[in-house]
């Protein structure tokens, strides 16, 4: 990991330190997506297929989730994979479950009540990584809460494993969520196929993080005439962890590695007051990358890791607002004493107990989070990411005898005399009318 020291960096050199890697955006990455985009829309389910066969060595299979194919892949598992797996999804559900939005009723004025009712998306993509490592965990942590939403059509994608298929537990997780199946496809070209309904269901909002060039396809997607929402920016994992001289070394560089290992374009920071501790979590880091099986990849994120010092944990609040982590980890003293500090962050975890990798898997609250900075704006996704929501305006005779001069007057000084009559024909109309 890079050192730095905060105070004797000017504006500059503090920018340069907490930039991205820079591939998330390189113009390869955007001209090949671009590519992919054009020629999906032209040719369709056949560009899809050429794509998956040139990236993947595999064109697109839909995979029923029937019986047997779930029996056959809960059969190959373990006892305590699947008691893992329902741990998992059982609190996911709860969380998500209890956290649906509530329709709201507000009366401003007499005569007058305004009605915000969430509806669910009728249909939704959910892209589940799986080039490197099969993320099963990323389905329950979509699936579920857009069940919650009450979510009617769900597509789930997810790249082939190497030999074909699915991994066991993708399988047991789908059906964990009650999906009839699931596509394998991934890449930017699962992502188009999804935005032009290129053999695919055309979707509404398309949800999942992913590489880099599914980032940047979600992003182009979004922009197309009459696209797609996406749930937020969400590339490859970044994790900042704030600690002191209290901190555990062995427990700050697991949870350092723990993102590493997600993706060579992983970024992960240390800030810490304590020059001591910087010392010892890269000794605890090599000490670990010996035994951990995707040590290369894990390395080569480290090549844009940081070690930050500076001078107060109030300072590194700061220095984390600027960077606006996907992941953040408090492991100091009193972590709750920086909490009414933090205001940038997809995700906190307070104290050296709350691991990171308990809120990638069974903690309960979605683990798809923003990332590039975006946690500046966008929250992490929820069950109310899967639905829209609008007001009902319910006006009275009284209300509108309140509201009508007032918004008469405002229309005529914008210029807009239809609307000055519109209000005025509520004042003037007889109740019988």
């Amino acid at each position: 990991m890079k050192r730095h020291d905060w105070a004797v960096l000017d504006v500059r050199a503090r920018q340069r330190v907490l930039l991205r890697p820079a591939r998330r955006r390189n113009a390869e990455v955007r001209e090949t997506v671009r590519r992919i985009f054009d020629e999906v829309e032209a040719e369709g389910e056949a560009a899809v297929h050429r794509w998956s066969a040139r990236l993947d060595g595999r064109v697109p299979e839909q995979l029923r989730l029937d019986g047997p194919t779930v029996s056959g892949a809960r059969g190959a598992l373990g006892r305590e994979d699947l008691e893992a797996l329902e741990f998992a999804a059982a609190n996911i559900r709860g969380y998500h479950a209890a956290d649906r939005p509530p329709d709201s009723r507000r009366a401003v004025l007499a005569g007058t009540q305004f009605v915000r009712v969430w509806r669910p998306l009728a249909c939704v993509g959910l892209y589940i990584p799986g080039g490197t490592a099969p993320l099963f965990s990323t389905l329950l942590m979509l699936a579920i809460p857009a069940a919650c939403a009450g979510t009617a059509e769900r597509i789930a994608v997810t790249p082939p494993a190497r030999q074909g298929g699915a991994h066991p537990m993708m399988i047991a997780a789908a059906a964990a969520c009650g999906l009839h199946s699931l596509w394998l496809v991934g890449g930017a070209q699962a992502i188009a196929a999804m935005a032009f309904g290129a053999g695919l269901s055309r979707v509404d909002k398309i949800f999942g993080p992913g590489n880099a060039y599914v980032a940047e396809a979600k992003r182009y997607a979004a922009e197309l005439p009459g696209g797609p929402a996406i749930d937020l920016p969400a590339g490859p994992s970044e994790l900042l962890v704030i600690a002191d001289e209290t901190a555990s070394p062995v427990l700050v560089a697991a949870d350092l590695l723990s993102q590493a290992e997600h993706d060579a374009d992983a970024q992960v920071l240390l800030v810490t007051t304590s020059p001591e501790l910087v010392q010892a979590v890269s000794i605890e880091i090599e000490r670990q990358l010996e035994t951990l099986p995707r040590a290369a990849i894990a390395r080569a994120a480290l090549e844009n890791a940081a070690a930050i010092l500076v001078r107060t944990v109030r300072e590194a609040t700061d220095l984390s607002n600027l960077y606006a982590p996907e992941h953040l980890s408090l492991q100091t003293a009193d972590p709750e004493s920086l909490l009414p500090h933090i205001d940038r962050a997809g995700t906190v975890f307070a104290g050296p107990w709350a691991a990171e990798a308990f809120g990638d898997y069974v903690a309960g609250p979605s683990h798809v989070l923003p990332t590039d900075g975006a946690a500046r704006c966008w929250p992490g996704v929820s069950v109310g990411s899967f639905m829209t929501s609008f007001v009902v305006q319910r006006v009275e005779r009284e209300g509108a005898a309140l509201m009508a001069a007032p918004a008469a007057r405002l229309a005529r000084l914008e210029g807009l005399e239809a609307h000055a009559r519109a209000a005025d024909a509520r004042a003037k109309i007889s109740p019988d009318r």
